[in-house]
């Protein structure tokens, strides 16, 4: 399964594919290069995620993550 990169614009999440590697070390060094090349008026998020294909990637990056529970409160 590859990972796929992706650029995130919000307010609404818009979703656009950047690219797509075979190994999360060219992912990952692909993704820190393009974050320095933001400047400081970029508006959007650049993210790595594995998955199946990029429909799956799409809904994975779209899926609410419930909060991690605060230091202290039972799991």
């Amino acid at each position: 399964m590859p990972y796929f990169v992706y650029k995130i614009t919000p307010p609404f999440k818009q979703l656009e594919k950047i690219d797509s590697f075979p190994n999360f070390k060219e992912a990952s060094a692909f993704a820190k290069t393009v974050r320095t090349g933001m400047s400081a008026g970029d508006n959007y998020t650049v993210k790595v995620i594995f998955a199946e294909n990029e429909l799956q990637a799409e809904d994975l990056l779209n899926q609410v993550r419930e909060p991690e529970p605060m230091t202290g409160e039972d799991y």
